[in-house]
């Protein structure tokens, strides 16, 4: 038996798991704030550290042999020729890049020009995004950086000693903006349309492969993002996708090709065990089920969920087209939401709850019917995120995605995704694994719904909230 970490750098604190080499069993937990504000928008990426000392503190680490390391997508360190940040970082939240995402876009062609380039259109958060500003808003800053990381790949090369050698993993190289899954390689010449000029670029390490050593033995595997940690944590595969409940939404899966469409509505992702993470995002998911609890006066989404369940399926002819921050997928950014149906039976605060529930998981079943028309296979969907939990949101959800819907039991799987490639990178390098896949771990404790004969009820009321759908907004997806 070995003994491996995985460390979770979130934009607001870092979480460390000791895991069980062979079963992936938690052994030891460490927790750490991040000290910094909580919407900076700019961090100094020592904070990380700082908080990643204080997580592990107390002996958290004791025995271990191998750590891993994922941390906020999209995040930015730019560095100069000796290696310093030459500005904050930029975290993977920041929306300042908006303009600077949308004047990419065009000097590059188009949305199907990005999507055949690196098989996603920049969006504000990207790396890519990010770089534009900074060339446009800090000038001389921008004319200093002769390197960039994202905060993984930065915690990594700070793990080992800030080595000349420089690296990441195709997980968090596919969300740059200038790393295509489909062919594995960088487009340097986007980074140089972005910033301005050329500079180095983090090598590209294999799913097993370590990033190095500690002088004191310990290795350090090749890092990822959150996203891809999660899956890996999850022990996603083939036919399986996830779908993220927050504010907005968000659907990915597996699959084992890149991903894209020329709209821009998936981004092509790759994942950190040689397949890839496709993925289509909404604007908006749970804001939807709390302006609804906020219009009825209910107290809370436990109120909103068991209200919704008092009515029945087709919530009496109300449908809610919950795009209320516009939407991403559909592309409608400028669009407001929508309640249609209103009639004098339909007017009862059950009704108006269900459609909530029906429309935010509808939106989401559009989103996961984009990467089903791009050949991706769902037979399995995999629910995250606090209103997952809601009785409202299982009853419908099986029904309305038509596949089986797995609520995984709490847990940090973002740390436990990186604690398991740092087990895989651990046991190749001893020749106790394969390169080819990860540990067998046992997967994660969960509850399953299945669609039953629900299967029919669930297409009604999908074709009831897209005939209105179809109605407001003719040709919102192409068609």
């Amino acid at each position: 038996m070995g003994i491996v970490a995985g460390l979770d750098s979130s934009s607001g604190f870092t979480r460390v798991v000791v895991c069980d080499t062979d079963t992936g069993a938690v052994l030891r937990q460490g927790y750490a704030a991040h000290p910094v504000e909580p919407k900076a928008a700019d961090v100094d990426p020592q904070a990380w550290l700082l908080s990643l000392g204080e997580a592990a503190a107390g002996g958290l680490l004791e025995g271990v042999q191998a750590i891993g390391v994922c941390a906020q997508a999209h995040g930015l360190v730019a560095l100069d020729q000796q290696g310093a940040a030459v500005r904050p970082a930029m975290v993977g939240n920041d929306k300042r890049a908006q303009v600077a995402a949308a004047d990419l876009v065009e000097a590059l062609g188009g949305r199907q020009a990005w999507a055949d380039a690196v098989g996603c259109v920049p969006q504000a958060a990207q790396p890519v995004a990010k770089l534009r500003w900074l060339a446009r808003t800090e000038p001389e800053a921008a004319r200093r950086v002769a390197a960039v990381l994202q905060p993984q790949d930065w915690l990594v090369w700070q793990l080992l000693g800030r080595p000349a050698r420089r690296t990441t993993d195709r997980g968090g190289a596919s969300g740059t903006g200038y790393w295509s899954a489909a062919t594995g390689a960088y487009r340097p010449d986007l980074v140089e349309l972005a910033l301005g000029h050329r500079v180095a670029l983090p090598e590209v390490l294999g799913p097993a492969e370590p990033a190095g050593v500690t002088p004191e033995g310990l290795l350090i595997s090749a890092g990822t993002g959150e996203t891809m940690a999660a899956a890996l944590g999850l022990g996603l595969g083939p036919g399986d996708a996830v779908v993220s409940l927050g504010a907005s939404g968000s659907v990915m899966a597996v699959h084992h090709e890149a991903t894209a469409d020329p709209q821009g509505l998936v981004s092509a992702f790759a994942d950190a065990v040689g397949t890839h993470l496709p993925v289509v995002s909404t604007s908006n998911a749970v804001r939807a089920l709390r302006g609804t609890a906020e219009m009825l006066g209910v107290e809370g989404l436990e109120e909103l969920s068991a209200l919704a369940l008092k009515s029945t399926p087709g919530a009496s002819g109300l449908v809610l087209l919950p795009y209320l921050e516009g939407e991403r997928t559909p592309p409608l950014p400028h669009t407001a939401g929508t309640l249609s149906g209103l009639r004098r039976e339909s007017m009862k605060p059950e009704h108006l709850a269900r459609a909530a529930f029906e429309g935010m998981l509808c939106a989401l079943a559009d989103a996961m019917d984009v990467l089903r028309r791009r050949g991706v296979a769902v037979r399995r969907v995999f629910l995250l995120g606090a209103a997952a939990e809601l009785p409202a949101v299982q009853a419908i959800a099986p029904a309305v995605f038509g596949a089986q819907v797995v609520v995984p039991q709490p847990a940090d799987y973002t740390a436990l995704g990186a604690a398991r490639q740092a087990a895989w990178a651990l046991g190749v390098a001893h020749g106790t694994l394969a390169p080819q896949a990860p540990p067998p771990w046992r997967g994660a404790a969960a509850q399953v719904f299945e669609p039953g004969d629900e299967l029919a009820v669930g297409q009604a009321v999908r074709q009831q909230y897209g005939a209105t759908r179809d109605q407001l907004h003719p040709g919102a997806f192409g068609g």
